[in-house]
């Protein structure tokens, strides 16, 4: 071993261990590749010189026939001022004494400035450096040199070197370029006639002498590959428990194996935890990979891995492993692009698959078009028309195809199935252009990302499992793809995704599925103030983006509760809003519940954040749809609190199809008029359907042609309405802040107050009450109260209103218990006059009203 003194950045010295003897730097299966190169090579410079010697004015030359080598003596430049831009080592000798040297480039040639002072050769007048280059097993690989020497045999040269009139012996060495990359191992000799180990110096370890050529150490950040100003390529690679790592390069996208492999030397490609190496550029490489050996709980140290950190990945090929691409993701113009900066209260989010959204063919868009980017990207005007200004997609990241994709693999890229042309480039461009084309119509693009877990065949259990997942006290994986969320190199991880996704797309939020696994410490562990969450609220680059959590877990159906530390920063996806709509709507459940999630949730919210941070749902992307949900209700689907309403499944009895149109009429008011960010799911509005099945695989397609359907356009309108009364109320329903208690109204149908603790109610009525009204200077566009009122029960109710402020009326917006076109108006549609002196009306079994008091006409 030589120890290896290399400058830091300031200037200091650093010093680092050099191992030549244990490093093998290319695999022996390809040598044939580099000696292909050279033989060509060799042709054109059969009729070379090796020169050696002193000074230039006192040298010899001998005939050889060598390949890709010129050394010369100079007769007086140390190391010290060879050019800048060349990497410089000092390495310590068995004696105590110092060898210098530097490696650069010049034109076509690789340059190994090599400075020996005196004192290291008792024979100052015969010293001999004995030298070789490694390409596989630490085996030296000849350079096709004439010699009678017996060290010919082994690759092994000699060359005499003589003390120029500085007194020190400095000798360049010259190798054409396409023989790199690879390591100059050397010792001194003296050249008395024998070849005994005493005679030799050596490292301070006892070893030979090992310098890179063509490659560096490099550096150890950032994490990936990274281009670096002077056009330089830089490698880094977390994985703190593996014996060595190989770096793989590939001039082949369709190769299955490595055309180069380079181990990298703990010693000197290695800093902490961090495996780095840079090289001058990609040459004839086209993408890379890692090979990890020796690495815990790992059956997979001969894969080919994919760098966890790769921007661009090779196109994906059956039976090919995933590799990053050696070229950087191409520039896009981001000019004239402007974030929306919407605030939470003013969204109105869709959720949608990529793949699904558009991958039918009733979509009626070309090929290229269909499931992916730009897809989304051509249905724009859909989003404008029902009123959305921010598109949640489901994870887009590569992941397991016979799963779903909530089972990542990789977290810096989207799938190159969401590109049209089914590449990681167009991919990237498409979703850019997507995310651009949005933000111009004022709509936000979220992104639900999965942090918690991989897929079980993921490359992070073959890096390094014991840092990324977790480990009980023992040291034992208690799970081989939970993701150890709060580890600092995972944590980091999740931090610079993030980040990425923010830079590079321009993405506004994210929501985190799983949310609550991203609580625990490395044993599983409860943590009050976890650092991720914590870090992820104060980012400098994140703390304007919007933070949702979501606590679904893909493994358990089951919703959770639980409690969050948000610093004000993060908002949640609310599932106590799902369960207790859907509990009162089948006729369960308390009205209680109902009007904590009317009022904005402020037993989730009221601890520093408020209403606008709840993200209310009726249905999501797993689960029933919104049509299934009023149509099946079989024991299997108990977790869904579902109702059928009368009969299961596909019907044609009048009676239950119109009770199912007045619940799902229900559930679509009740998110609108509910505090907080209402969330509509792909398909709800046109009645997709998965027929009543629960698993992932028997999700479609968007049926694009269901929205010209009766059910369709009355659903559509119907959400649009919904959409602009929010905008126009938004004093009473889009609020920061929860409406004081004084400024709510809760009625029984006759106005007395609600029987709050009584199962068997099944109405309740809410006067939203608007706050300094004028009576004196009226005005159509002035604001007012509005009253809604929700029957969950078989029978017909008759409504008392209250009465409405001095001088105005109540008028009809919504009944959602009659007939289309009729059961909604922008406008509003006067209490018919048969019971005006009572301000009453007759709202029917499982309906809701809504009304809004205007200016009473003369």
């Amino acid at each position: 071993m030589a120890m290896l003194l290399t400058p830091t950045p300031i200037g200091f010295l650093r010093t680092i261990s050099c191992s030549a003897e244990s490093s093998r730097k290319f695999a022996s299966a390809h040598i044939s590749y580099d000696q292909r190169n050279i033989r060509s090579e060799g042709k054109n410079r059969s009729g070379h010189e090796l020169v050696f010697g002193g000074s230039y004015d006192c040298h010899k030359r001998h005939p050889v026939r060598f390949l890709g080598l010129r050394t010369r003596a100079l007769s007086g430049i140390p190391v010290e001022h060879v050019k800048q831009g060349s990497s410089k080592y000092l390495f310590r000798t068995e004696n105590g004494g110092q060898v210098k040297v530097a490696v650069g480039k010049r034109s076509s040639r690789h340059t190994v400035h090599i400075e020996v002072l005196p004192s290291e050769l008792s024979d100052p007048e015969k010293p001999i450096l004995s030298w070789g280059i490694y390409r596989s097993d630490s085996s030296f690989i000849p350079l096709e040199l004439q010699t009678s020497s017996p060290d010919a045999q082994k690759a092994i040269y000699q060359i005499p070197l003589r003390r120029n009139p500085f007194g020190t012996y400095v000798v360049e060495m010259e190798f054409e370029s396409h023989l790199a990359p690879f390591y100059l191992s050397f010792v001194l000799k003296r050249s008395n006639g024998t070849e005994s180990e005493n005679l030799e110096v050596k490292s301070h370890r006892h070893t030979k002498f090992s310098v890179p050529v063509g490659f560096a150490s490099g550096y150890p950040a950032p994490l990936g590959l990274s281009f670096c100003t002077d056009g330089r390529i830089n490698f880094a690679f977390f994985s703190r428990n593996t014996e060595s790592v190989f770096l793989c390069l590939f001039d082949d996208n369709e190769s299955e194996e490595p055309a180069l492999e380079i181990e990298l030397d703990p010693y000197v490609n290695r800093t902490g935890d961090i495996w780095h190496a840079s090289f001058d550029s990609a040459g004839p490489f086209v993408s890379y990979g890692y090979r990890c050996k020796g690495v815990v709980f790992s059956e997979r140290s001969n894969q080919v891995l994919l760098d966890p950190y790769a921007k661009l990945l090779r196109k994906k090929v059956p039976d090919l492993p995933d590799l990053g691409e050696l070229r950087d993701v191409p520039a896009f113009d981001w000019n004239g692009d402007a974030r929306p900066g919407l605030a939470l209260e003013k969204l109105v989010l869709y959720r949608l698959n990529v793949m699904q959204f558009t991958g039918d063919k009733s979509s009626k868009l070309p090929a290229d078009f269909t499931g992916n980017f730009a897809g989304i990207t051509e249905k724009l005007q859909h989003f404008k028309s029902l009123g959305i200004n921010g598109i949640l997609l489901e994870p887009i990241f590569p992941c397991n195809e016979k799963k779903s994709p909530y089972f990542p693999l990789h977290y810096f890229s989207p799938q190159q199935v969401y590109g049209p042309a089914n590449d990681f480039v167009s991919a990237i461009k498409s979703m850019k252009t997507m995310v651009k084309k949005m933000h111009a119509h004022g709509i936000e693009v979220y992104l639900e990302v999965v942090f918690t877990h991989t897929t079980e065949d993921g490359i992070l259990q073959a890096i390094d499992p014991l840092s990324y997942f977790y480990a009980d006290q023992n040291g034992e994986l208690t799970a081989r793809n939970a993701l150890n969320c709060n580890y600092p190199i995972v944590q980091q991880m999740i931090v610079d995704s993030l980040q990425y996704w923010v830079t590079e797309f321009h993405i506004d939020g994210f929501c985190f599925i799983n949310a609550s696994y991203l609580l625990k410490g490395s044993y599983g562990e409860s943590l009050s103030r976890p650092p991720l969450i914590e870090t992820i609220a104060f980012d400098p680059v994140l703390s304007k983006t919007k933070m949702i959590a979501d606590f679904w877990d893909p493994y358990d159906m089951n919703s959770k509760e639980t409690v969050f530390p948000h610093w004000k920063r993060w908002a949640e996806i609310n599932s106590k809003f799902s369960c207790d709509v859907r509990n009162f709507l089948k006729g369960e459940g308390l009205i209680s519940s109902l009007a904590t999630r009317l009022c904005g949730s402020g037993d989730i919210f009221s601890a520093g954040r408020g209403p606008s941070f709840s993200f209310n749902y009726i249905t999501r992307n797993v689960g029933l749809p919104l049509v299934d949900l009023v149509s099946f209700s079989k024991n299997d689907l108990a977790s869904e609190l579902s109702w059928n309403c009368g009969e299961e499944g596909p019907t044609n009895n009048k009676l239950v199809l119109e009770r199912r149109l007045k619940q799902i009429r229900n559930f679509l008011l009740i998110l609108f008029v509910s505090l907080g960010v209402p969330v509509l799911n792909m398909g709800d509005e046109c009645g997709q359907s998965s027929g009543g099945s629960l698993a992932y695989s028997d999700r479609k397609p968007l049926n694009w042609n269901a929205l010209s359907s009766a059910f369709g356009v009355q659903i559509t309108q119907f959400i649009s309405f919904l959409t602009s009364l929010r905008e126009r109320r938004g004093d009473l329903l889009q609020r920061k802040e929860f409406i004081e208690e004084e400024n709510i109204g809760w009625y029984h149908s006759d106005l007395s107050p609600p029987k709050w603790d009584d199962p068997s109610v099944k109405f309740l009525a809410m006067e939203l009450k608007a706050e300094n009204i004028d009576v004196k200077n009226l005005s159509s566009s002035m604001r007012s109260n509005l009253y809604v009122a929700f029957n969950a029960g078989e029978n017909s109710e008759t409504v008392v209103l209250p009465s409405p402020p001095e001088g105005m009326t109540w008028v009809r917006l919504v009944d959602t218990g009659l007939a289309f076109p009729g059961f909604f108006s922008s406008d509003g549609i006067p209490i018919p006059e048969q019971m005006p002196e009572l301000l009453a009306y007759e709202l029917k079994s499982y309906s809701s009203v809504l009304f809004e008091a205007k200016i009473q006409l003369a």
